[in-house]
């Protein structure tokens, strides 16, 4: 495998990682959400009662139509349209197209500005252009990115990210501004033609890791020292919400060493039927076997940019 061919192919982990997790929420996994265990008197301040609402019927939801922008300084500019299911476990497909930046000048050199990928229980598929699959895939198109091997190749940031993955719903935002205290309700407005309650705050995104993950303290340590590298310190998150208690819309901006990171989702169409398969085997290739015949032992080099698993 070329350098160039090894790079394209770490840069589809990190965008496939990425894409996955801004389309369906922020950084954590919510299970400190402001619910007492075992207490059925617990009081709610009205936003908080009013989050716990929208967290409980997006849940039930179970699939969406979900379009979204990311962009990151001049390291990359995308757009993403799709649909995901979490109705037991996360599963999707999106079509990411590469619109500015640096990766979108290294995948058109590869090939081609768009990628599809599909997203499994286990981990998620990314499909690379003819050239590329001529080029460094033996004529194979999709690539496998299991998120065992993330994990164990990504220290705790690919823990973190898998983590983040395997239980991603579009209300992770929700979770993510109860578990953090801080969320003040902006005011009304429309989104995509239709009315909506706007609530914003800010997170602190290693306090949240170390409340809402399963990190052990070694990981937490090492995943907050992979913060700092990346210049990660807060995210703000906004979340626009309808009137039956589902998200419309949610914005995550988070600084990074490498400028920041703007993810902005929408959602439509709750309920939409999806279905998301394995490619072909005869047309895939495992990225543990790309990395360990490329002499690489990490797909990502272990850090993470806003809780996402992006390298820098």
């Amino acid at each position: 495998m070329t350098s160039t061919a090894r790079r394209v192919t770490l840069s589809v982990a990190v965008v496939a990682a990425l894409t996955g997790v801004a389309a369906c929420g922020s950084s954590g996994s919510g299970k400190g959400d402001g619910k007492a265990s075992g207490d059925s008197t617990v009081h709610l301040s009205p936003v908080a009662a009013v989050l716990r609402s929208v967290q409980q019927s997006t849940d039930k939801a179970d699939s969406a139509k979900v379009r979204a922008d990311i962009s990151m300084g001049d390291v990359m500019k995308l757009t993403e349209n799709g649909s995901f299911d979490w109705s037991d476990g996360l599963k999707g497909n999106v079509t990411v197209d590469y619109t500015g930046g640096k990766m979108a000048e290294m995948m058109s050199k590869a090939g081609g500005s768009s990628m599809a990928i599909r997203y499994l229980q286990d981990g998620y598929y990314a499909k690379m252009s003819d050239n590329f699959a001529r080029q460094a895939g033996g004529g194979k198109h999709w690539i496998k990115y299991d998120y065992d091997y993330l994990a164990k190749a990504g220290g705790a940031s690919g823990v973190f990210t898998k983590e983040q993955l395997q239980s991603s719903t579009p209300n992770q935002s929700v979770k993510v501004l109860l578990a953090s205290g801080d969320v003040k309700e902006v005011g009304r407005q429309t989104v995509d033609g239709t009315p909506t309650r706007h609530y914003a705050g800010t997170v602190d995104v290693a306090a949240l890791a170390g409340r809402t993950s399963n990190l052990t303290a070694t990981q937490l340590s090492e995943l907050k020292q992979q913060l700092t590298k990346s210049g990660i310190t807060t995210e703000t998150v906004d979340i626009w919400i309808n009137d039956q208690n589902l998200l419309v819309k949610q914005s995550v901006k988070a600084a990074t060493a490498n400028g920041t990171l703007t993810t902005t989702a929408h959602y439509s169409d709750y309920g939409v039927p999806v279905s998301a398969e394995a490619p072909p085997a005869s047309d895939t290739l495992d990225i543990a076997d790309m990395m360990k015949s490329a002499g690489v032992d990490s797909p990502s080099g272990g850090t993470t940019s806003g809780g996402t698993g992006l390298t820098s």
